[in-house]
């Protein structure tokens, strides 16, 4: 009897089991409508920028390792880095910080590197910065990668002149003694500044300022930042950080007519807390779920930020720049605390592309977003290990999203269902849609699901697609990531789950992936 009952438990358990593994894998169905008959706001490929900042082993051992390093190198740049940079297409770089920008002084970076100070990095573990990387170290990576440079400047420890002879000594075209300098210091003709933050958050490590108090700097540093007309750099103030609403209404309305750009930052943790953020590689589908429902709070502070902006701005000619964002975990085991080095895998893939999404729809005005940081640093685009360097999936997703810089924004209608998990829900399918300038439609779709697949089923509104080429980035696990020993165990592969059917295609997305599709 007792055996029987037994049989018959088992059976039940695996009728149950059966019926639950049969419902994990069915698709999750999510409807697309595509209006490519109403073209939104261009991208600009700002979007996609980076920020290296004085921190960790992102500038010494990450870009630079010096002429004479064992590394191949090229003028002191690490060749292997330079190479997928370029690939990657930076559009802007953002240096020298962060909270770094408000104890940096310009003048210890020009001159004979062997004779510049060596300083204490006080925000960042506490290491002697040698300040081999300057200026023109800085302003030539830029043009070696055909980025744009964006500048931060020390407000918290700086001066307004400081500021004014800095920014002379790199625009001049005249024989200032200021220029002259700069020939001196190897560099003849002026460099390009296309952007300018005027301190970096000030309400915390920039200072501890209050917001009417940081406008009042905010507009006396602007108004002396002077230049040539034909190299005239984007002014950025200094914005707020998450829902710091009420800093953004005080700068817009004390120093709006002031600025071409408002910065914001927003870092994703996954608890939420900064004392214990959550580790990188060991996590569950617990932390899958809580870290993308904490990325995703992004779309709502970029919207009403930018509503607070348009009371002011109607005509947004004002950008909002997003210029620290990413993922933040608890530093690698073993690692220097005040580095910041973290490991990437598929789950930060996923979440940059939620993010790329999310400043993609709001293009009307978020005009630059930088992630923290380019190497070695957070939610780096690469690694290194001495001689050893490797691309993340974060880099992936940046290179797979190239064909939307530039292209206009296109609305989309997505009716799909949520991905639970426990208590938390987030919906399982994000899209992004643009228009490139040769007409050619541009697709990225994101599955948050790590266990089911979705099939969606895509329309266009204003246009036909015929023919349908897209790459998939995906794998394994959630934590998947790339290491020196196997560095292309996560990497873009062909995508061939769609099919046209009638007016429309039917794309299966994978469980926890990125797909980018062209579409002609």
């Amino acid at each position: 009897m007792a055996n029987k009952w037994l049989v018959a438990v088992a059976a039940a358990i695996g009728a149950i089991t059966s019926a639950w593994a049969a419902d994990s894998a069915k698709p999750i169905d999510a409807t697309l409508t595509i209006r490519a008959d109403k073209p939104g706001a261009t991208i600009d490929p700002a979007l996609h920028g980076q920020f290296m900042e004085h921190l960790g082993r992102n500038v010494y051992e990450g870009i630079w390792v010096g002429e004479g390093s064992s590394i191949p190198n090229t003028r002191g740049y690490r060749n292997d880095v330079l190479a997928v940079l370029r690939k990657l297409e930076v559009p802007v770089l953002r240096w020298p910080g962060g909270c770094f920008a408000d104890e940096y002084h310009w003048r210890d970076g020009i001159g004979e590197r062997s004779k510049r100070p060596h300083r204490v990095n006080t925000f960042w573990g506490g290491v002697i910065e040698p300040n081999e990387f300057g200026t023109h170290e800085f302003f030539e990576l830029a043009e070696m990668l055909g980025a744009k440079t964006y500048l931060s400047v020390n407000v918290g420890s700086g001066t307004v002149a400081e500021m004014s002879q800095w920014v002379e000594y790199i625009t001049s075209p005249s024989q200032s003694t200021l220029a002259n300098e700069r020939r001196a210091n190897g560099r003849d003709k002026p460099w390009k500044l296309d952007y300018i933050g005027v301190g970096n958050e000030p309400w915390g490590c920039g200072g501890d300022m209050r917001a009417e108090y940081y406008a009042d700097e905010y507009k006396k540093f602007a108004l002396n930042i002077k230049t040539p007309k034909d190299n005239t750099p984007i002014e950025v103030a200094s914005g707020a950080y998450g829902d710091k609403y009420d800093w953004t209404e005080v700068l817009m309305k004390e120093a709006g007519k002031h600025m071409g750009a408002l910065s914001f930052h927003q870092y994703t943790l996954p608890t939420g807390k900064w004392d214990v953020k959550g580790p990188a590689l060991t996590f569950n589908e617990n932390d899958w779920i809580m870290t993308l429902k904490r990325t995703l709070e992004m779309d709502e502070f970029v919207r009403k930020h930018s509503e607070i902006m348009d009371r002011h701005d109607p005509q947004k000619k004002i950008g909002l720049y997003v210029d620290e964002w990413g993922a933040w975990y608890d530093v690698e085991p073993g690692t220097n605390p005040g580095f910041l080095y973290q490991q990437n895998t598929l789950r930060d893939a996923v979440l940059a592309g939620l993010n790329l999404n999310i400043f993609q729809t709001h293009a009307d005005r978020v005009r630059m977003a930088n992630i923290a940081q380019m190497i070695n640093v957070l939610q780096a685009m690469v690694l290194t290990d001495k001689e050893k360097m490797l691309v993340t999936p974060t880099y992936h997703v940046f290179e797979m999203y190239r064909p939307f810089k530039g292209a206009s924004m296109l609305p989309v209608e997505l009716n799909a269902p949520q991905y639970t998990q426990g208590e938390m829900s987030i919906p399982a399918v994000s899209v992004s849609a643009a228009r490139g300038k040769d007409g050619t439609l541009v697709l990225a779709l994101i599955n948050t699901d790590p266990t089911r697949p979705a099939r969606v089923n895509a329309r266009w509104s204003g246009a036909s697609a015929r023919d349908f080429s897209a790459r998939v980035l995906t794998a394994p696990a959630m934590n998947t990531h790339n290491t020196f020993e196997k560095p292309a165990t996560v990497q873009p592969a062909p995508f061939k789950a769609a099919k046209r059917k009638g007016d429309a295609w039917i794309i299966e997305l994978p469980p926890k992936s990125v797909v980018v599709a062209t579409l002609h």
